[in-house]
C-alpha cells in the first residue's frame, strides 16, 4: 500500500513537472520586455554578418592574372586599356591600381600617397558594420544579465510583500524565470562576438593582399626607369 502511494506520487510530480514544461514562445514572454531588444540585437547580428560576408567576399575576388595583365598594358604604354581592366575588375585593388595609374607623370611618392589614401577609403567601406556587431557582441550579455537582475529584485520584492514566507517553488520558479534573458544575451552575443573576430579577419587577409599588390604595382612602374638605366 505505502509502494502504491508513492508511485501515486511520484506520477503527480512527474505530471507537475510536465505541466510545467513551457514552450520557446512561453519562455521569451517570460523574460519581459527585455526579450524584445535582444531578438531586435539578434536580427541586427545575422543582418550585418551576412552583409559584410557578402561584401568582403567579392572584394576578396581576385583575378590571379590581373596584375600580370596590368603589367603588360602599363609597360607598352597602353593606359586607357589599364584603366578599362581596373573598372572592369571593380575591386579594392583594382580601384586602388586606377588611382594609381591615374596620377601617372606625377612624383612616386604622390602616386604611392593616392593609392594609399584610397585603399584607406576600401578598408573602411569594408568595416562598415563592424563597431556595431562588436559593441553588441559585448553589450547583448550586459543586457541580459541586467534583465536577470531585475527579474531577481522582483522575486524577493514578492517574498517581502508575503510577510518573509519562503516558498522556494515560487522563488525557483522565479530565478530560473529571471535567467532566460542571461541565456539570450549570450546566445546573441556568442554568435556576434566570433562572428566580429570572423571578418576581421577576413579584412586583415585582404588588407595584406592589397599592401603587396600596391607594391608591386610601383615595381611596376620602376621597371621602364631600370630598363632605360640599363
Amino acid at each position: 500500500m505505502i509502494r502504491l502511494l508513492q508511485s501515486v506520487a511520484l506520477t503527480e510530480e512527474v505530471t507537475a513537472v510536465a505541466e510545467k514544461t513551457m514552450g520557446f514562445g512561453e519562455l521569451f514572454l517570460a523574460g519581459g520586455w527585455l526579450m524584445w531588444p535582444l531578438l531586435l540585437l539578434g536580427g541586427v547580428v545575422i543582418f550585418i554578418f551576412v552583409e559584410r560576408f557578402i561584401a568582403i567576399r567579392k572584394a576578396s575576388k581576385i583575378d590571379p592574372n590581373f596584375m600580370n595583365r596590368l603589367r603588360d598594358h602599363i609597360c607598352e604604354g597602353r593606359i586607357d586599356a589599364a584603366l578599362r581592366l581596373c573598372k572592369k575588375s571593380d575591386t579594392p585593388i583594382a580601384r586602388m591600381m586606377e588611382k594609381g595609374i591615374s596620377r601617372l607623370g606625377r612624383p612616386m611618392g604622390d602616386i604611392q600617397t593616392s593609392i594609399e589614401n584610397e585603399a584607406n577609403l576600401e578598408v573602411a567601406k569594408l568595416e562598415n558594420g563592424l563597431p556595431i556587431l562588436a559593441t553588441i557582441a559585448s553589450g547583448a550579455p550586459m543586457l541580459g544579465f541586467l534583465g536577470t537582475v531585475l527579474g531577481m529584485v522582483q522575486a524577493f520584492m514578492q517574498m517581502s510583500e508575503a510577510g518573509g514566507v519562503v516558498d522556494m517553488s515560487a522563488l525557483s520558479g522565479g530565478m530560473y524565470v529571471a535567467m532566460i534573458t542571461t541565456v539570450a544575451g549570450l546566445i546573441v552575443g556568442i554568435p556576434a562576438h566570433f562572428g566580429y573576430n570572423y571578418l576581421v579577419a577576413r579584412i586583415e587577409k585582404l588588407i595584406f593582399q592589397m599592401e603587396a599588390n600596391s607594391i608591386a604595382f610601383m615595381d611596376i612602374l620602376n621597371q621602364p626607369v631600370e630598363k632605360k638605366q640599363q
